[in-house]
């Protein structure tokens, strides 16, 4: 268990933007996931480190476990926990999600 929290935590710290989806940027596996690179994508965002959890069984708990957030996909900025597809959406909607990527250091 703490190998995967480990993982999870080394991943998201190390990396400007990460996001725990099913699938792939490339190929996502659902609507959520697929609306979430969308909006990274919108706003200028070319550098995220995806995290596939439908090829693993204990990052796609251990996920959920770790941010007390039950839901998939999952977005970190700078280290810290954003929220999901909703959140994310609505934060691009109102700027918060470009300021929290330049604030990152994640948008030129």
């Amino acid at each position: 268990m703490s190998d995967v929290q480990d993982f999870i935590r080394e991943t998201v710290t190390e990396n400007p933007v990460v996001l725990f989806m099913k699938g792939t940027a490339q190929m996502p596996q659902c609507g959520f996931s697929a609306r979430t690179v969308q909006i990274l994508r919108a706003v200028g965002l070319n550098q995220v480190v995806t995290v596939n959890v439908l090829d693993d069984e204990e990052v796609r708990q251990g996920i959920k476990d770790f941010s007390s957030w039950p839901t998939i996909p999952q977005l970190y900025i700078g280290g810290e926990f954003v929220g999901g597809s909703d959140i994310v959406s609505e934060m691009f909607e109102n700027g918060e999600l470009e300021t929290m990527l330049r604030e990152a250091g994640a948008l030129e």
